[in-house]
């Protein structure tokens, strides 16, 4: 199947207002789309099915789910292509005043309480182009080369559209992969930056906070130099975890409650910074920092791929592959407006100001894309 047939298919099944999903994995150079058969709207909290899922910030709520068995998945190679010379748009400022009281609300209650960071997120409504999804899709493509790109639709839910860089988690078998990112910097040279105390400080808080949600249930665990980053025009500090679940089935749903959300969507404690966000952010982020992926993915892998053993090569193993990523950069898009959110972590050192002024460069390349 080639590009043109592969977009093809998924522009058919939009039309006949079926469920589906289309995304990169910019590791393996591939696009692949998963296609639901039917327009049924199935939701999960067990995380036990094999599919795709979309998950909120809130796991009060359900989680939706393609399930692998009422559904069609079709893969291609890649081709990202070159970027267009898309506008930058210029730094809005008609909201930045919501947004920084309610950063200087925050400092104060860090000052007054045990919380050491909350992320703070906002939510800007613009006028849909006259342009397809696909082709805004194909220029996140372009655009955000090393993170996961995806188009999710649902008629009963909406059509979101996002670019990615964050791993929540991946399981391959047993073997736990994980990442912490936070500090944001806007990457006009090719050089490498000094990160500032309270980026650094934040990045550390997410890190040891995995560190310890995962020591539960895993081991010979190891954790990675901290290093930067590119995700479009932005730079982020990015440390790798990795550990072993101790069971011979990794069950999702555990890994997810001690993981979502992490204090990079959220903050620290989980508990305070969670309920400071529901109370005073004032809008409901639904589906946005949330998570979505494949989950319980079974896949073959032989013991010995000597040809001329026959005996043991007949010895196949069979695991549940999942990988799942936190809903960053993105917009939810109808009809006639899209909706675009960002955010950023707030800590006592923050300054309202630079802050607001990070999420109008995290909100500028989805613009630069949209027009």
């Amino acid at each position: 199947m080639d590009s043109n047939s592969f977009f093809e298919k998924i522009q058919e099944q939009y039309k006949a207002e079926l469920p589906f999903v289309v995304f990169s994995r910019s590791i393996n150079n591939t696009i692949k789309c998963w296609l639901q058969k039917d327009d049924e709207l199935r939701l999960t909290d067990t995380f036990s099915e094999s599919g795709y899922v979309f998950s909120p910030f809130d796991l009060n709520q359900s989680s939706v789910v393609f399930p692998a068995e009422h559904s069609e998945q079709l893969i291609i190679k890649a081709d990202f292509g070159v970027p267009s010379n898309l506008p930058e748009d210029k730094m809005a400022l008609e909201d930045s005043e919501t947004y920084m009281q309610l950063i200087e609300k925050a400092i104060h209650s860090m000052k007054t309480s045990e919380m050491t960071k909350v992320v703070l997120s906002r939510s800007e409504d613009i006028e849909r182009p006259k342009t397809s999804i696909f082709r805004l899709y194909k220029r996140l493509l372009a655009k955000y080369k090393n993170a996961m790109v995806y188009c999710w639709y649902h008629p009963k839910v909406g059509l979101w559209m996002g670019a990615t860089p964050e791993l929540l988690f991946k399981v391959e078998g047993a073997q736990l992969t994980t990442i912490s990112l936070a500090g944001t910097r806007k990457s006009d040279v090719e050089t490498s930056i000094d990160w500032t105390p309270k980026e650094l400080e934040e990045q550390q808080i997410v890190t040891d906070y995995i560190s310890e949600q995962i020591a539960s249930f895993t081991s010979s665990k190891s954790i990675s130099k901290t290093e930067t980053v590119k995700a479009g025009h932005l730079l982020h500090l990015k440390t790798r975890i990795l550990a072993r679940v101790q069971s011979n089935r990794a069950e999702l749903k555990p890994i997810i409650e001690a993981l979502h959300p992490t204090p990079a969507v959220c903050g620290f404690p989980r508990e305070l910074a969670q309920e400071f966000i529901l109370k005073n952010e004032n809008y409901k982020r639904e589906y946005y920092t949330g998570f979505l992926g494949e989950m319980n993915i079974k896949t073959r892998s032989e013991r010995n791929r000597n040809r001329r053993n026959v005996e043991n090569s007949a010895y196949a193993s069979y695991g549940l592959n999942s990988y799942l990523y936190v809903n960053l950069r993105c917009m939810k898009i109808d009809d006639n407006h899209i909706k675009i959110y960002v955010g950023g972590g707030i800590t006592e050192a923050s300054e309202p100001l630079a802050e607001w002024e990070e999420t109008v460069n995290k909100s500028q390349t989805l613009k630069s894309v949209i027009y």
